[in-house]
């Protein structure tokens, strides 16, 4: 659903621990480059109401679902802010229920996926940064974990700060580099069978009879 007329309102029916503050710098892989020259999409949503005009909110209202490129964001809720001087988007707020969670994905430059759920989700579109609030975990495919209060994730660079929110923690999960497997043997030349059991008093080879006893007196 999207909003194209300079002022609407429609609706329809049904419609591993470390400190906090710690910066965690996930590499190789970079996040998608080219999304944020993507428009933004609203592809579903129940019910919508505001204004396209610069420097208005408008907001979608379940099953919410919008994209941008390889980007989605999913939630309950969805409030799109525009830009001061345009109708640009300048940043969203998502949020969701306890059953369902406001959700990010984005698949970046290797092909790998990154999942992120949260409490809350803010989106600043200007600078393609994620902030996810409240028991945040973001994935990254091939890659690892990491879970905190707070997940600050940019979109562009995979770099991310987390913060434990006072008490809690920050966790962070590493995952292994994956070894090839050894390839098969080939070439081997095949195990010589043994030989068959010779029968009871055949003689060996190259070895001499022995003389025959003299019958004579």
């Amino acid at each position: 659903m999207t909003c194209t007329a300079s002022c609407i309102r429609a609706r329809t029916p049904q419609l591993s621990l470390l400190t906090a503050g710690l910066l965690l710098l996930l590499q190789p892989a970079m996040a998608k480059q080219d999304d944020r020259n993507q428009p933004i999409h609203v592809v579903h949503a129940d019910s919508f109401d505001g204004y396209n005009q610069p420097n208005s909110i408008s907001t979608f209202t379940g099953k919410v679902l919008i994209t941008q490129g390889t980007l989605k964001l999913i939630g309950e809720v969805a409030k799109i802010y525009t830009a001061k001087e345009d109708t640009s988007v300048d940043h969203l707020d998502v949020t969701g229920t306890p059953q369902k969670r406001p959700h990010i994905e984005q698949i970046d430059d290797n092909g790998n996926l990154m999942t992120g759920d949260a409490d809350q989700l803010h989106y600043d579109n200007v600078n393609g940064i994620a902030v996810l609030t409240g028991n945040a975990n973001v994935h990254q495919q091939n890659k690892g974990d990491a879970h905190g209060a707070k997940l600050t994730y940019n979109t562009q660079t995979s770099y991310m700060v987390g913060e434990s929110g006072g008490a809690g923690q920050v966790t962070m999960t590493f995952l292994p580099k994956q070894k090839p497997l050894p390839p098969p043997k080939h070439g081997t030349a095949p195990a010589t069978p043994p030989a068959p059991a010779k029968p009871a008093g055949t003689p060996s080879p190259n070895v001499s009879e022995p003389a025959s006893a003299s019958s004579a007196p």
